[in-house]
């Protein structure tokens, strides 16, 4: 705990020369209206955070986009406030109810040497199985809890505190927030949701030169850099192209422009685009060879030329500058950015040369 308040009051000082707008509160108890000191209030997928001081109250600065700030403390239920400007939260932090938590983990499905069991699986279809991810590893092993429901042939992962996640390859100690893992063994399909916030590791010049190396080999092809070529209006300069599924034929899909009004709404006073695609879309990036533990795993044959993957969005959805996009649940992805789980995932801040 203590090594996380440093780590959010040093991302603090590192950010303040630089931002565009700050976001101010305070932080107090629902009952008692007593502040919360030491509360910690993050960006989810970013490095940004900081903690309250004695009297609940806390700045923090942030580049100029939009951010999920998640407001924590022991014992308490967390609260996310989306913000686009700067604003003034008062947030009244609510105690937890712990008795629903230990009913879980007492749970007759729960497995006694889950990770024994269950750990590798769990690891690669969590963190990934790229050469990135898999020099990843968990550090608090002992907070995952692995329930396997036989009726229904499913596996369902649920952690006592963030999972810390050490990615060496890239620079960054992961503290992911877990709501729940499952996979479904009879179709294959996997779902995990949680919020992660990243600090910065640690090393010497040449050590930090081969971070940078990699991360930007994480970039190219990446989600993140869609989401930043889509919103500069760069995607075809960048090498990608958006296909739509024929609306009469299912097996072939037909390539369109992406600024067309029908599928894009460009920027407006809120900074924000708009993307709309009615049927599923696939996502190619030309610039990148896909690598070869994805044709693997993907079982595609090795002479495969392009990273595709394929999207489904349930409604519009509205994208801000530096990536952040929302809602969220509301896009739907296979392929490959599937497969690009969160060993091979940057943060929202990460700006490319």
């Amino acid at each position: 705990m203590h090594r996380l308040f440093l780590s959010l009051i040093l991302s603090l000082l590192l950010l303040s020369s630089e931002a565009q707008y700050t976001v101010i509160g305070r932080i107090v108890d629902s009952s008692t209206q007593e502040p919360l000191s030491r509360a910690s209030v993050f960006c989810q997928n970013t490095t940004y955070g900081t903690a309250t001081d004695k009297e609940g109250r806390f700045q923090l600065p942030l580049r100029e986009g939009g951010y999920d700030v998640t407001i924590s403390y022991t014992g308490y239920q967390s609260q996310v406030v989306r913000v686009t400007a700067a604003t003034e939260l008062n947030i009244l932090l609510v105690k937890k109810d712990n008795s629903l938590s230990e009913v879980v983990l007492k749970s007759s499905y729960e497995v006694a040497d889950g990770w024994e069991k269950y750990g590798d699986f769990f690891q690669e279809h969590f963190i990934g199985g790229s050469e990135i991810a898999k020099q990843c590893m968990i550090r608090n092993r002992e907070a995952l809890r692995f329930l396997y429901y036989k009726r229904s042939n499913r596996l369902k992962v649920l952690a006592n505190e963030p999972i810390v996640v050490v990615n060496p390859a890239l620079g960054y100690e992961i503290s992911y927030q877990l709501d729940s893992f499952v996979y479904q063994y009879n179709t294959q399909y996997y779902l995990y949701r949680g919020y992660s916030f990243y600090t910065e590791l640690t090393g010497d010049d040449s050590v930090r030169a081969n971070w940078a190396r990699n991360r930007k080999a994480a970039y190219q092809g990446s989600r993140l850099q869609f989401m930043h070529n889509y919103y500069d209006s760069t995607l075809q300069e960048n090498g990608w192209l958006i296909d739509l599924l024929d609306e009469t034929d299912e097996t072939v899909f037909r390539k369109v422009n992406p600024y067309d009004t029908t599928y894009y709404a460009a920027p407006d006073s809120s900074g924000e685009i708009e993307i709309w695609y009615p049927r599923k879309m696939s996502i190619t990036y030309k610039k990148k060879f896909p690598e070869s533990e994805y044709l693997k795993k993907m079982k595609l044959p090795k002479s495969t030329p392009y990273c595709i993957s394929y999207i489904d969005l349930k409604d519009p959805i509205l994208i801000r500058s530096n990536g952040y996009f929302y809602n969220q649940s509301d896009w739907m992805q296979q392929g490959y950015w599937v497969w690009k789980n969160l060993g091979d995932q940057l943060p929202f801040d990460y700006e490319p040369d």
